[in-house]
């Protein structure tokens, strides 16, 4: 009995000190969770100038995970995932239910919301976000399997909704790690231009392939919405070439509508049926502890060199089209949810909602579930798009068809 009673006290002690440990641990992470993450993810290296890629580079296939040419078995972005009807069985996409007709806090939801029947003529140039965790190095190369497999996977998940262009180009590029994006280091920013020089020449090499007089749709997420506004401001805004963009979809990055939209060229989109405009946003769900993605984009100067602080982000409600709003999930379309391995996902509709909350955060209510890559703080960025994947899907559709070009 009393070996007994010293094995149970032992045992209950184990569990004690275990207990005592994750609390610590856990107030740990929460106190020191920033300064435990710039540990883990930083560079501790020098960083290293990157040898420019061929003047050639880009004509080569293999630098793409989607262009012309590659088939749909091959092309990420042409991907379709199953779509989830009333009854709960899945089935291959083809429409999502059109939306009910009624009208979203005063806003009457524009009737063409529903599918175009005959989709226009354009070209989709896609930048995937950050893939590259590594932190031996601040860029990644363009032979390390990991990150390029993970990057499929996010072309998959999020080019995909871009699928009833023409023509969809999603370039490879040897982009900043993680880390870059969680530090002040000025090698995080050297990091960033060396990943812009290789985005640069792939959009020039995309220019120079897609037929003259057609409409063009820059979209990216994360890192890859960086870049894009990256070549908002220095190719496009103030060029000829502006009249071509017929939208601009850099989401997942906070654009301060004071200090960044001027910088772009293209007015933010205000209402469903506008071309030429930009569409961003970056989803929280609830209770939304969003402190450390306000304090980087506090810290970060926008793109008029000014300090951001806290000047409200842009925010283009992805199910109704609009600038700021509400919308309930009985409008959200499809979202994609995927399954654990990533490999495939099916559209749930009406099962999000999406609200533009005054400092330009996108709410999106109660958590949904949809895998482990959840951020801290209940930040959906990782499902910016996947969230309203048949919304998104319709809305490039939509402002395509009603772009014009300007002389």
């Amino acid at each position: 009995m009393i070996h007994w009673r010293q094995t149970l006290r032992k045992f209950l002690y184990l569990v004690t000190f275990l207990i005592v440990l994750f609390i610590a641990g856990m107030f740990a992470l929460r106190t020191f969770g920033e300064e435990l993450t710039e540990l883990t993810f930083v560079p501790d290296a020098e960083f290293v100038e990157q040898d420019p890629l061929e003047l050639n580079a880009y004509q080569d296939p293999d630098m793409w995970f989607s262009r012309p040419g590659k088939g749909a078995q091959n092309d990420p972005a042409r991907w379709q995932p199953l779509f989830e009807g009333a009854d709960g069985e899945s089935a291959e996409t083809a429409a999502a239910d059109e939306p009910p007709a009624t009208t979203v806090e005063g806003e009457t939801l524009p009737s063409d919301l529903r599918p175009v029947a005959e989709p226009p003529r354009f070209a989709v140039f896609f930048v995937h976000p950050t893939s590259y965790f590594d932190s031996r190095q601040w860029n990644a190369p363009l032979e390390d399997e990991e990150s390029q497999n993970r990057a499929r996977l996010m072309v998959r998940g999020m080019a995909s909704a871009f699928n009833q262009a023409s023509e969809i180009w999603v370039p490879r590029y040897r982009q900043a790690t993680f880390g870059a994006f969680i530090t002040v280091d000025p090698q995080a920013q050297q990091a960033l231009d060396a990943a812009y020089a290789d985005i640069d020449a792939a959009f020039t090499f995309f220019l120079d392939s897609v037929p003259a007089d057609m409409p063009i749709v820059l979209a990216g997420h994360s890192q890859g919405g960086y870049l894009v506004t990256r070549l908002l401001q220095d190719r496009i805004a103030g060029t000829d070439l502006q009249s071509r963009i017929a939208m601009a979809y850099p989401v997942g990055w906070p654009i301060s509508i004071e200090h960044d939209l001027p910088s772009l060229g293209l007015p933010a989109c205000a209402t469903a049926d506008q071309s030429g405009c930009v569409a961003s946003w970056a989803s929280f769900a609830e209770p939304a502890e969003p402190g450390q993605f306000l304090r980087r984009y506090a810290e970060l100067p926008g793109l008029d060199g000014e300090a951001r602080g806290e000047a409200p982000i842009l925010c283009v409600n992805p199910i109704t089209g609009l600038m700021g709003g509400s919308a309930d999930a009985e409008y959200n379309l499809g979202t994609l949810v995927p399954s654990d391995d990533l490999s495939t996902g099916t559209l749930v509709p009406r099962s999000v909602p999406a609200n533009c909350a005054d400092n330009g955060l996108l709410m999106i209510g109660n958590p949904p579930e949809l895998g482990q890559y959840v951020l801290p703080g209940n930040n959906y960025h990782v499902y910016d798009i996947p969230l309203f994947w048949q919304n998104v899907k319709q809305d490039v559709v939509r402002r395509v068809s009603a772009w014009q070009p300007t002389s």
